[in-house]
């Protein structure tokens, strides 16, 4: 056996230097996913980063596969590559899935579903928190959390590609776009309730004003061709050009100080749909005006832009009719009466933390010439803040990592499968040999091995399968992660006592206790008894030779493993268990024909996938070696001259010389009913007819001494 392994470790590392890498998509095949009016751009870096540009040239975000930057493997061992579409506001203009091997979707789910998860993240932001799953209890207006509703059956395969796209989006961030916010901007505090004037404001800088003379604008064009352009300027020099007054309305005790009582209602009336935009109210009360004369109410304004952290921020007319307050100054009043005032509009979700310092930018336009005239501009701009007593800040509750969101999700199937599994070692561990010994044993295993097929198989989606342990290896010989474990606490527990049991007792504690599949194969094997089927058992030599089958199909998939890795999934399917277990024979007919076809042997020849084919199961029996104790007592007589366990062995795993061969073991346990029954047991019933013989010939005697 140790042969064997040594056989399947060097392939695995001589294989290794050949395995695929993570690749860049060919451009041309990125290109086509761009849906117009955009268009990819140059590429930024090797790594399958891409410039993003609109209609008109112009960079508008970025283009990326996860696959280069973030290459974490799903359960074939292969990373999910995911296109993520993104614009400069850090906000997913599309997501699509490229490629993956996850065993469940390839075949087994609707692959559909897969594509249709990442449909969820199209105008979502970088700046939310966003999570695979469901929240507890109720949300509220102020959660940092982002919910995508993940796919049953397949959460483990959806965090692993959740968990990719925010790594490769986020290192994008970090490189390309600093500045974009890492986590819930502050909003607005309805129940703060302080008493303030028009005055209060100005004083305390809550209103900022920004002031521009006609010779200061002078200034900012001397030397261009649009220098002397403007008579108006040269003519009052001292004369204001902009009086510009901003302030964030957001906050309702500001908003209280600064509209009307009908200005103040039409305001919440407003926000109640438009919950999470900022309102900002933006007057111009000199000769340059806010917009110019082709502005559209309820579009972005032509001469005004904002940005915070160096990055821009979207506004929009939020195309109300306000008035003022009466103390506001008469200026104010009549900016709003002759539309030179609006309150505009952006959204907190795309970064805009109105507690933080932003920068309001207007445009200072001037025309040169009479006909087409050739347009120049400067940039006049303004810091603004509001005090942070106006806000309430979420507290910044980043998501707990995937494996602690995985044990919460699962935390009530965990429990029932931590309480089974103690009862079980309990009763293998302490109480074996009562167990085997008991009259009722054949109806109590078959209770077990009822719970670990309906809980553990059909409920729990606890059946271990080789294409966790392929990519474990594959993970181990390149370097990789082993986190894709921990997406699924419920299989990994039974991994985990698996293992333990490999040493306790070699490869039955899983083969024969813990395998969903394998305790339907025995279930179809009771069902054939009944039905009178005609049992089949292969020779002796037919027996040995067909063992070695598993370990080749076993080497098989190493070799796949590591030379075609996107062939795994279907070089696994050897194994019926996706079909039999994971998917409830709902799948393609030959699929379900071929598991139908292994429980319906089973009536026949015993558990012969288990014996025969099962690349686990040679896995299972590989660690088998790390067993230290044979736990299956024996006699001297046990092979000679006694065969009875061996004949009665429906796994062929006893000798004729009576050693068991551990490593094709089940731990069924009928060998240990029958050792220490005293009505089965050859060795026993000849001592108890030698002691009766004895005591016959000799009554005063006393009672003669077992062998």
């Amino acid at each position: 056996m140790s042969r064997v392994l040594s056989l399947i470790l060097a392939l695995a590392l001589a294989v290794a230097a050949h395995a695929a890498r993570a690749e860049v998509t060919p451009r041309d095949e990125i290109a086509a996913h761009i849906r117009a009016p955009m268009e990819l751009g140059p590429a930024l870096n090797d790594q399958g980063v891409y410039s993003l540009l609109n209609s008109g040239g112009a960079a508008a975000g970025y283009v990326f596969e996860t696959r280069p930057m973030a290459p974490l493997p799903g359960f074939s061992g292969a990373p999910v590559n995911v296109l993520v579409v993104l614009d400069l506001d850090g906000r997913f203009l599309d997501v699509r899935l490229l490629d993956h091997n996850e065993p469940i979707f390839v075949s087994g789910l609707p692959e559909h579903l897969f594509y249709d998860f990442f449909d969820q993240y199209r105008g979502l932001s970088i700046s939310d928190t966003l999570v695979v799953g469901n929240p507890y209890g109720e949300a509220d207006e102020s959660s940092a959390l982002v919910y995508l509703d993940g796919v049953t059956k397949a959460t483990a395969s959806v965090r692993i590609a959740h968990e990719s796209l925010l790594a490769a989006t986020l290192q994008i961030a970090r490189e390309k776009m600093g500045g974009i916010s890492s986590g819930p901007p502050a909003y607005p505090d309805p129940t703060h309730d302080e008493a303030l004037s028009w005055a209060d404001l100005v004083e305390q800088g809550i209103v900022r004003r920004l002031t521009v003379t006609n010779a200061e604008i002078d200034a900012e064009f001397a030397g261009t061709v649009w220098a002397d352009d403007d008579p108006a300027a040269r003519d009052d020099p001292d004369a204001p050009y902009m009086d510009l007054w901003v302030v964030d309305l957001g906050p309702p005790a500001i908003a209280r100080a600064v509209l009307s009582e009908d200005g103040f209602a039409a305001l919440q009336s407003f926000l109640e749909i438009s919950n999470d935009d900022e309102p900002i109210l933006v007057a111009e009360t000199a000769r340059h005006g806010l917009v110019s004369d082709g502005f559209t109410r309820n579009t972005s304004p032509d001469w005004i832009s904002a940005e915070q952290g160096g990055f821009p921020v979207a506004l929009r007319d939020a195309d109300l009719l306000f008035s003022l307050a009466d103390d506001v100054p008469d200026a104010l009043h009549d900016a709003v009466d002759f539309g030179s005032a609006l309150i505009l509009r952006t959204d907190r979700r795309l970064g805009f933390d109105p507690a933080s310092d932003w920068t309001l930018n207007v445009k200072a336009v001037r025309e040169h010439g009479m006909f087409k005239p050739e347009v120049g501009s400067v940039t006049l701009s303004s810091t603004q803040s509001t005090p942070e007593r106006f806000f309430n800040r979420p507290e910044l509750r980043k998501p707990a990592p995937p494996w602690l969101e995985a044990l919460k999700t699962r935390a009530p199937d965990l429990v029932v499968l931590g309480l089974f599994l103690t009862l079980l070692l309990m009763l293998l561990g302490g109480a074996m040999n009562r167990l085997a010994g008991h009259r009722h044993f054949t109806a109590i295993r078959l209770g077990i091995l009822a719970f670990v097929t309906v809980f553990i198989g059909w409920w729990g989606q606890g059946q271990l399968s080789i294409v966790t342990a392929m990519g474990v290896l594959r993970a181990g010989v390149e370097g990789g992660s082993f986190m894709f474990l921990a997406y699924d606490p419920f299989s990994l527990v039974i991994w985990a006592v698996a293992i333990a049991g490999l040493v306790a007792w070699g490869r039955g504690l899983f083969c024969g206790w813990l395998c969903p599949f394998g305790a339907l194969q025995e279930f179809a094997a009771h069902l054939g008894r009944v039905l009178r089927v005609p049992q089949v058992e292969p020779s002796a030599r037919w027996d040995a030779r067909l063992k070695w089958l598993k370990y080749a199909v076993l080497l098989a998939l190493v070799v796949v493993v590591f030379t075609a890795p996107a062939r795994i999934d279907k070089a696994a399917e050897v194994e019926p268990f996706k079909t039999a277990i994971t998917t409830f024979f709902v799948r393609e007919w030959y699929y379900v024909a071929y598991a139908v076809f292994w429980l319906v042997l089973s009536m026949t020849l015993f558990k012969g996938f288990c014996r025969y084919v099962c690349p686990l199961g040679a896995l299972m029996a590989i660690g088998g070696v790390l067993r230290g104790r044979d736990w299956i007592a024996r006699r001297a007589e046990c092979g000679s001259p006694c065969q009875l366990c061996r004949v009665k062995c429906r796994y062929g795993s006893i000798e004729k010389s009576g050693r068991v061969d551990y490593s094709e073991c089940f731990q069924c346990l009928d060998c240990v009913t029958i050792h220490d029954d005293p009505r089965q047991c050859v060795p026993l019933i000849v001592d108890a007819k030698r002691r009766a013989r004895a005591t016959a010939a000799h009554p005063n005697a006393g009672p003669v001494p077992a062998e």
